[in-house]
């Protein structure tokens, strides 16, 4: 069994992945700021969860992997087989207001985890890329062939910075890397400022729900099992060096993949599963489109499934009341 470091650990997906992966018998070593961009209660709750479960084959270390320094110390005793880094700033909206903090963490950050990836020369670095990097692109559904340079968020910009810095270390130093371009991730444990948490929580408090756009977006939700599935299967099948062209157009040892449900899904869709799982009615408050957003998103997955063999399994009908019944339940409600 490999020993893997998860940067991000407390967070959504990073918990995610942690505890597959201590799962199935590997050590993980995690590293997590925990910043209070979002209430940091939930991200110890998750913390708490991965000890409890799989004791001491999960170490947690709180490091800023944006300081180089802090995280060689953290990192100087331990043996490390393989990276996933799932560690950044999200959000779309608030790189708005607070775009230092996505160049420290988004920028800075990744750099220093390339770094780390190129020093110990580990077998594989799988790092996550974000489908804001289509921006306003029309052709749906999104390609990894696309065009990706006219972001219209500072956050898609460092995401995409990401997957050009990758490149360039997978040519200077042959290091295997891939990133991934996940499609609007929920379930169970899910962040706080995504829209499937404000919208339920919002109904439970009979408050009204932002409707943007007045509700004419339509998103690929990507329930969190399939999206862990699609981690893994990257994580375990690194890019070979071969000068071969891989999905995203490399020739160095570097691939680009989207992970997404395939499939996507008006808003008013999702608030009607919503209003059937929470009992509740939506009452809609109609905003205008927000600077940064995009109407529409979906995955072309052609690459990964062919490539990984992955085939996302769970639809809304059963991701929206799944998380739900974890909302009502970690809330006591």
């Amino acid at each position: 069994m490999a020993t893997i470091l998860v940067t991000g650990v407390a967070g959504f997906i990073g918990m995610s992945v942690a505890d597959a992966l201590l799962t199935r018998g590997d050590t993980v070593i995690g590293i997590d700021a925990i910043n209070d961009y979002y209430d940091p209660a939930l991200k110890h709750a998750r913390l708490a969860r991965l000890t409890k479960r799989h004791g001491g084959r999960f170490v947690f270390m709180r490091v800023d992997f944006a300081d180089a320094a802090a995280l060689r110390v953290a990192l100087a005793p331990y043996d490390v087989d393989r990276i996933v880094h799932l560690g950044a700033q999200p959000g779309v909206r608030y790189s708005i207001d607070h775009p230092e903090a996505y160049g420290q963490s988004n920028l800075v950050g990744h750099l220093n985890l390339l770094e780390v990836a190129r020093a110990r020369a580990v077998a594989h670095c799988v790092y996550a890329s974000s489908s804001s990097v289509y921006g306003g692109n029309t052709s749906v559904p999104f390609r990894v062939e696309d065009r990706v340079d006219r972001p219209v968020s500072l956050y898609a910009a460092t995401k995409r910075a990401n997957e050009v810095m990758s490149e360039s270390y997978a040519h200077l130093y042959r290091l295997p890397l891939t990133g991934l371009r996940f499609f609007t991730v929920y379930g169970p444990w899910g962040r706080p400022d995504m829209m499937m948490w404000i919208f339920t929580k919002a109904m439970f408090e009979g408050r009204p729900i932002p409707v943007f756009n007045d509700g004419r977006m339509e998103r690929d939700f990507t329930f969190i099992d399939d999206i862990v599935a699609g981690v893994i299967a990257a994580l375990d099948n690194p890019p070979p060096d071969d000068g071969q062209a891989k999905a995203g157009g490399s020739i160095a040892p570097h691939r680009l993949y989207n992970i997404g449900n395939n499939k996507s899904e008006p808003l008013g869709r999702v608030i009607a599963l919503l209003e059937q799982a929470t009992g509740r009615p939506a009452i809609r408050h109609n905003l205008p489109i927000q600077p940064g957003d995009v109407v529409r998103t979906a995955a072309d997955i052609t690459a990964i499934e062919v490539e990984l063999g992955y085939h996302p399994t769970t639809a809304i009908d059963v991701g929206v009341p799944c998380f739900v019944d974890w909302y009502r339940d970690y809330h006591r409600i």
